[in-house]
Order: structure tokens, then C-alpha cells, then sequence
């Protein structure tokens, strides 16, 4: 037996084993590395390109949202613009009911300028209340214009300037009479400077009114100096009336008893620019016929 020997053998092989499986074990936990560390490239390679894939399609939707967000503000602009066709549309189809529904006849211009024809008369009439008349007869006003007329008298007479109606519509026939009777009174120069022959006068339209005063009774004469008077030049417009016949006009003599409604917007637009009614072109004074009873 030789046991020293195989003793020293022994831890020489031990040792050669620990080596070894030193190595192994490191040979292991550098191919274990390596394999980690290639699964941790690839990994991070493909967290890389499904970032870049996630970033483009963000950037992808980010312009589909741009260009959805540009065709709804197209789309909008487009409705915006369809409306707006539609309301000028209905805009118009409603001015031209209103314009079928007004008698064009309201803005003509009569006096010793268009003819009336014998066979006219309004649509519709009102007879004026009779506390505001002063005449042997009733007195009677296109329908329409009578709450205009009414607003005005009761605003005069708040204002003491009380105003009576000494005569308003007029037939084609009583218009013949009324200047026949001027005509065998002052004779037919002077009848011509102030009363219009039959198919001429604004009353047969029954838009015009003749004023007077309680004082004055049903002769007007004397009208222009009275508080009535003055108050119709300065308010009359706004109820929609002018004075047809004013000093210095080319048809008759100054009448500040005789007035016609010719709508607000028209009448306004007279008194600022200090025009008559007869200095407009027709074709001008026909545009105020849509807004005749606004």
C-alpha cells in the first residue's frame, strides 16, 4: 500500500476538477451573457422598430386628423354658404310675396304725371273714426294705412295740435265733382292751380288726407299758421306721411293741409335729404314699395 501517494492524487485531481468546472461554470455564464445580451439587443432593436412603427402611425393619424379636421372646416364653409343661398332665396321669395301683395299703385305719382284709372279704387277701406272728421260725410282710408293715420292724430293731440280730417278717399266720380265745383267757383285757371282733374288725385287712392282744426272748421284756409301745421311738418314722417304739395312745387299752389302716406322708410329718407315726394324718379320711389306698411 502506498497511501501518501494516491492522498497527493487525489487533491491534484480535485483541483484539476474545480478548474474545470470553474470553467465550465464561466464558459456557461459567458455563453448565458452572450445569449442575454444578443436577446437583449434584438429586443431592443424590436422595441426600436415598434417605436418608429408607433411614432409614424401617430404622425399617420395626426395627419389623417389634419386632413379630416380640413375637410370638416371645408364641409362647414360649404353649409355656411348653402344656408345663406337658402335665406337669400327666402329672403327673396318673401319680398316678392310682399311686393304681390302691395298694390303698386300706392307710389305712383299722379299729380299731372301718371293717370288713375276710373275703375280704380283700394283693396280695402276703413272709415276713419268720426270724433277726427270734420265733414258732412264719412271719411274713409285704404285699410292698411288707417292704424298709421290713427297713431298720428292721437300723438298730435297729445301734443295739442289737435288735426280733424276735412275729407280723404275720393271716387274718380267725386273727384270730377269736386273740381267741377272749383271750376264754376274760381274758374278753371285758378281751379288748376289747386284741385286735380278726375284720374290725377292722390285722394283716389286712399292714402291722402286733407287736414283742418276744431278752430278752423271744415275750410282749411289758414291751416299753415296753426300749431297743427307746424307739428305735421316736424313728426308727420314718422307715421309714414309727407306734405305732397310744398311752397314752391311744380304741380299747385302750396297746400300744408294735404298729406299722403307713402310708408316710413320712404318718408324718413325724404325729410333728411329735404326732398319731395315728386322730385324722386319713379323708378327710385318704387324700391320703397316692399317696406310700404312695415
Amino acid at each position: 500500500m502506498i497511501p501518501m501517494k494516491s492522498d497527493k492524487l487525489t487533491e491534484s485531481q480535485l483541483l484539476s476538477g474545480t478548474i474545470l468546472i470553474a470553467l465550465v461554470i464561466l464558459g456557461f455564464g459567458g455563453y448565458r451573457y452572450y445569449v442575454l445580451n444578443s436577446e437583449f439587443k434584438k429586443s431592443k432593436e424590436d422595441f426600436a422598430l415598434v417605436t418608429e412603427n408607433f411614432e409614424n402611425k401617430i404622425k399617420y393619424l395626426e395627419s389623417e386628423k389634419s386632413a379630416l379636421a380640413e375637410a370638416l372646416y371645408n364641409e362647414q364653409i360649404k353649409n355656411l354658404a348653402f344656408e345663406q343661398q337658402i335665406n337669400e332665396i327666402a329672403s327673396t321669395v318673401g319680398t316678392l310675396e310682399k311686393l304681390k301683395k302691395t298694390d303698386p299703385e300706392l307710389l305712383q305719382k299722379y299729380s299731372k304725371v301718371y293717370f288713375l284709372n276710373e275703375h280704380y279704387i283700394p283693396s280695402a277701406l276703413a272709415e276713419i273714426t268720426p270724433q277726427y272728421v270734420i265733414s258732412h260725410k264719412d271719411q274713409w282710408v285704404q285699410k292698411d294705412v288707417w292704424p298709421f293715420l290713427e297713431k298720428m292724430i292721437l300723438a298730435a293731440e297729445s301734443a295739442d295740435a289737435d288735426l280733424r280730417v276735412v275729407s280723404a278717399y275720393r271716387t274718380f266720380d267725386e273727384q270730377a265733382d269736386v273740381k267741377g265745383g272749383h271750376v264754376v267757383t274760381y274758374g278753371e285757371g285758378t281751379a288748376n292751380q289747386f284741385s286735380a282733374e278726375q284720374g290725377y288725385s292722390e285722394h283716389q287712392l286712399g292714402t291722402t288726407v286733407d287736414f283742418t282744426t276744431p278752430e278752423l272748421g271744415p275750410s282749411f284756409v289758414g291751416f299753415a299758421k296753426t300749431n297743427a301745421y307746424e307739428w305735421l311738418k316736424n313728426n308727420a314722417y314718422q307715421y309714414g306721411f309727407i306734405l305732397s304739395y310744398p311752397e314752391n312745387n311744380d304741380y299747385y299752389q302750396f297746400e300744408p293741409w294735404h298729406w299722403r302716406f307713402v310708408g316710413k322708410e320712404l318718408a324718413a329718407r325724404l325729410r333728411s335729404e329735404n326732398k319731395s315726394f315728386y322730385d324722386l324718379d319713379q323708378r327710385e320711389i318704387n324700391k320703397y314699395l316692399v317696406s310700404f306698411f312695415d
